[in-house]
Parts: C-alpha cells; structure tokens; sequence
C-alpha cells in the first residue's frame, strides 16, 4: 500500500483550502462517503461482536486496506492485537501517553478532571464493576449486584480476594466513603451532579443537613446496597459511581484537601494490576506488578510510561522508545500505515469534536449553570451561521484521511441504538450563512469587509482553540478563514493556541469560567452511558457552554425516567433532544472519529475493546521492543 504524503504539504494546503473546500462543499454525494463508514451496523461490528470477526480477516498479517479515493474507514481496523511468537516470563512494557501537555497528576478517579490522568489512573486503579461490549455494567469485575424488584436498590458485594495495593481489604466502607467524599459541602472535584443526587438522602448530606447518606447501608465488610430515588436505564451503564477510596489513606486528610494531597498526587494506591513506583511530576509514571491482584498475578513485571509529544510519536514508535500509545494521531497515519514494527489497532471511538458558544457562566453557589441573554454569542442564527459556514466533510478528509468524518448529532455513532441519522443538521452553506446573518441583523456597516453585531457595535469573537500535532494549528485556521469568508472577524484567543490544561481551565472546567472566551473547539469522550446530563444538565459542571432551557432539563430528565426503561421511549426522548441541540445550538459538533492504537509487534493479548478488562494478561516476546526496519 502506498503511502499518502500529506503531512509534509499540510501547511501549504492551508494557503489553498478554502478554494479546495468550495470544491468538496456539503449537499453533495460527499455527506454519504462519511455515513458509509459510520451507519449503525459499522459501529455495531467495529466494537462488538463483529471484531474477532474483523481479527480473523485481518490475520494481523496485512494492512488496512486504502480506499480507491485515498481515504481510509474505521471498519480496516480490528481492536484487538494478534499474538505472534512465545511470551517470555516477566518484562517491561513501555507506554507512551500522548500530549502537547504536561500531565496534571490528580491520580483518584473522585479527583481527575482530564483524559491524560484517566490513562495513568486506568494502569494501577480499576471499577470495581465490569462491562459487556453493549457498555453495560455486568458481574464479571471485582464486584457483583443484584437490584431490587422496583430496579431502586443496588446490592453490590466485592470479592474476597480484592485489596488495595497496602494489602488491606477492599471494603464496603472504602466505596461508601467515595460516596462521602464525592457528596461532601467541601468537595473540590467536578464528579457531584444528577448521579449522585439521584440517591436517597444525598441532597441533604451534601447541604450540610444530615451526617450520613440514607440511601447507602453497609451491610457487612463486603456488602453495600444503594437505594436510588429514581429507578433509570442510565444505572447499568455509567449513573453508579463503580469506584472506592481507601478509607483507612484518606480519613484523617480534611475533604477540602484531599485534591492536592500526597495520597492524591506522590503516593497514590488503588486495586489495580500494578502498583504506582515512581511519579515524575508531568512526564512519567513507573509501575511494579501487583502480585495480589484479585485476577492473578500480573505476566508484565512493571509497565512505564511516559509523555510522548504528537510531534514526536512516530520517532518514538519506531525506534521502540515505547511500545504502544493511548491513541495515535489519525491525521500522521497515511504517512505511517507500513511501520514494520507495529500493528495498529482501531475502532470507533466514544468521542467527537465540538465548536462550543459561551452562554452564560457558573453558579457555584446554586451549583448549576447561570444563562446570560446578554452574551456576544446568545443569538442562536449567530451561532447556526457559523455552522453553516464550515465545511466538516471536507475537513474529515483534507486532514484526517477519513480517519475522522463529519458530525451531525449529539450522540455519537458510537451509541447506534440511540443516534438518529435521519436529523437534518446544518451542513457546509457559505451562503446560506451570509443570508442568516443579513436577516438577523449582523451587517457591515463600515464598509472593512467585518460584520458588526445588530447594533453597529465591532464584533470580535475570541476563539479558544487547544494545542496538538501538526494539525491543531492549521485546523484552527481553516475555522477562523471559513468564518472570516462570511464576514465575522473570529480571532484566537490571546493569539495563539492554548496549552492542555490553561484551555479547560479557561472554558470552565474549575467553575471558573473566562470572559475573554466567546466560542471554543472542545472534545468529549462521551462515555458509555448515552445519557447527556452530565455534559448538558443544568448542574453539570462539563456543561462548559452554560446552555440550559427548561426543554433541555423535561428531555434530559425523561430520558433516564422510568418510562425510559422502554428502548423506544427513550430512543423518541433522544431523537428529540438531538433535534433540540441543532434547533438550539449552544454547541456544533464537528467531526466523530476513529481511535488507532499501534502496538508493538513484542507484545501479546492487548485490546482497546470497550469489554477488555485483562491488563493483567498483558505479555511480551523479548526483553525489548522490536525496532522499525
């Protein structure tokens, strides 16, 4: 297969995009090369049964193959590794987490607020409850559960043999203690919202009324049981919070603390497959095996990792610095696709990309989203224009190869059962933009070729956009050039890109949100619970656009009501939803991806699959990395 030179003339396609992107513009046959790649019964295949499938075609001995267009579909990739050779005993795994940032080490899933740390989290600390492929919690993890008749009250019991890395017993108190903190007055994380209020008794603890939550009883060492105000489908697949806190770490450290505390952030321990030794602050983590974890003993002896710049991921994959990264960039893989030492992984991912409007701010006293008629981007045929005047196709398949394919909805391709691919959203209309915004009132007024707001004022949009690879810088541009071509003079924020960290800070992320902000390119990894609340509701601190109405708040709550347990009640309640997200557009999303993970060829019985739960199983066939040839 060739390879596809692009990334080298990246920077000088920028000087001739918008022409190419007139060319490629929406409403054409294009929009259906995107949904090919991505219908229902794709993304069923690409992350469920269909994938050892997939692994069987592939043999792990060919490359995916590129299409007859130049582009590729997520559906060439299997998820899991194909297993070559003799492990040997023992070993180190190199991983590389990769980021332009810093990782911000808050290493306790009540604590973290960013994807880096989750990916340090997830190699020493776990859920104590499993999940199927359909995203469903299940008995397989370290705990199991029964619910009551009403579907109100969760009895969970944790297996004997599951113990923190201290080697004390993992305890029912330990994950009612998780509950605590999370609902605590002085908690300073971002997890408290409609999950946690949905148990008995939590309201009040949170408020300071009662010093114990109702709705949770230990039973016994091993057992808690949770009683929930409202019986909802979303329990089973994320509205249970699955994790513990070792109790007997954390008792004697004062809530408000707890985040930048050493158990937090130098000396964290969890129930995982390996134990955290050393913490480079920002750009390392080691682990040693877990000889008592409750699945058995760890083949890997330890595992490293470390942050790898997107700019440098290739070298770093080749030269066997690391052995597999979190996610590869999609844009640097036409130019990769025949590295000789690894295989790449691939599926759907739970994620899409999003252009976001400032609406409002944060009301941390009332702990819920403030919306402000009077903010720059309130008028929503604003907001609809700049929709209309981008073109995602295009994009899709200038920068990502199709690797990455234009967005729609709200629900992602990776939740089939509840996307509706029949919604009309605003596709690549330069025209129709301008016409949008004449009728509404945005006009140049002073003849600079600008359009000023409804009132002749200047309008500037400030735009808040995250560093990356080669991409972002160019991405960003093409944004700021497709609005510039209707007339509205978007400008970045403090003229350059915004580091990892400072962007979500900036948009909202502590609560604090900046007023220099106007519009913002965000991304979710969306989660396996279809449920929106938590990036949408009104007291979701994620809800960085502070968007609400009381239709959003009837939509959200119906669709984890218990009619909601009918799958065509709420698949009509989130088809209405999506249809008020395009009607409202407090945010547009952008592009749906694929997710590639390479892994090199030393190492067996890795999957990025969603059921995937043995890191401990995880092997090598020598003491280093195979080198690219």
């Amino acid at each position: 297969m060739k390879k596809i030179s692009f990334s080298k003339a990246l920077f000088a396609l920028m000087l001739i995009l918008l022409l190419a992107l007139a060319a490629c513009s929406g409403g054409s046959d294009d929009e259906g090369s995107d949904d090919s790649g991505s219908d229902d019964t794709g993304t069923e295949e690409g992350t469920d049964e269909g994938s050892d499938e997939g692994a069987e075609d592939e043999g792990g001995d060919e490359e995916p193959a590129e299409e007859d267009d130049g582009l590729y579909s997520v559906e060439d990739f299997a998820p899991s590794k194909t297993n070559e050779g003799e492990a040997i005993e023992g070993g180190t795994l190199n991983f590389g987490l990769v980021s332009s940032s810093a990782f911000e080490g808050t290493l306790n899933w009540n604590f973290y607020a960013g994807a880096p740390d989750a990916e340090i989290l997830a190699w020493f600390d776990e859920s104590l409850l499993g999940n199927d492929e359909k995203y469903r919690y299940n008995n397989d993890g370290a705990a199991t559960y029964e619910i009551s008749d009403d579907n109100r009250t969760y009895t969970f019991t944790i297996k004997d043999n599951v113990n923190w890395h201290d080697g004390e017993p993992v305890t029912a108190e330990d994950w009612a203690y998780s509950y605590e903190v999370i609902g605590h007055p002085e908690y300073t994380g971002v997890r408290y919202g409609s999950d946690f209020t949905n148990i008995e008794g939590m309201e009040a603890y949170h408020n300071g009324e009662a010093d114990s939550i109702s709705g949770i009883e230990i039973v016994d060492e091993k057992t808690l049981k949770i009683t929930f105000i409202k019986a909802t489908p979303s329990l089973l697949t994320g509205s249970i919070w699955p994790y513990a806190m070792p109790k007997h770490v954390f008792q004697d450290i004062p809530v408000a603390e707890m985040q930048e505390s050493a158990a937090v952030r130098e000396n964290p321990i969890g129930m995982g497959p390996f134990k955290v030794e050393t913490i480079t602050p920002g750009e390392s983590v080691t682990y040693v095996k877990n000889e008592d974890y409750w699945q058995g003993e760890p083949k890997l002896d330890g595992v490293t990792l470390k942050v790898i710049n997107p700019n440098t991921v290739v070298q770093a994959l080749e030269t066997g610095e690391v052995d597999m990264v979190d996610s590869f960039p999609t844009d640097q893989y036409p130019d990769n696709a025949e590295m000789s030492n690894v295989e790449f992984l691939g599926m759907t991912d739970l994620y899409y990309a999003y252009i976001g409007f400032k609406l409002g701010s944060w009301d941390a006293e009332a702990g819920e989203v403030a919306t402000d008629d009077s903010m720059k981007m309130s008028d929503v045929n604003l907001r609809r224009a700049m929709w209309y005047a981008v073109d995602n196709n295009a994009v899709a398949e200038n920068f990502y190869n199709g690797l990455r394919w234009a967005a729609d909805t709200l629900i992602a391709p990776s939740h089939p059962e509840f996307r509706d691919e029949s919604i009309e959203a605003p596709t690549y209309d330069p025209e129709e933009a301008k016409k949008i915004l004449d009728e509404a009132g945005y006009e140049d007024t002073d003849g600079d070729g600008m359009r000023e707001n409804p009132e002749g004022e200047e309008l500037v949009i400030n735009y808040a956009a995250m560093e990356g690879g080669d991409v972002a810088e160019p991405l960003a541009n093409y944004y700021m050039q497709a609005w510039e071509a209707v007339g509205l003079n978007v400008q970045l924020l403090d003229g350059r890109l915004q580091e990892f960290n400072a962007f979500y800070d900036r948009v909202g992320r502590t609560g604090e949100d900046d007023p220099a902000v106007d519009i913002y390119q965000g991304a979710w990894g969306v989660g396996f619970d279809v449920d929106p609340r938590g990036l949408y509701g009104r007291d979701a601190m994620f809800n960085f656009s502070r968007y609400s109405s009381e239709e959003n708040d009837q939509l959200l709550e119906d669709g984890v009501s218990e009619e909601a347990f009918d799958v065509e009640y709420r698949q009509q309640v989130y088809s209405d939803w999506q249809q008020l997200m395009v009607d409202e557009v407090p945010v547009f999303p952008t592009l749906y991806s694929a997710v590639l993970a390479p892994v090199n060829n030393r190492v067996q019985n890795y999957s990025i699959a969603v059921d995937w739960n043995a890191p401990h199983e995880i092997s090598v066939t020598a003491e280093e990395p195979v080198v690219a040839e």
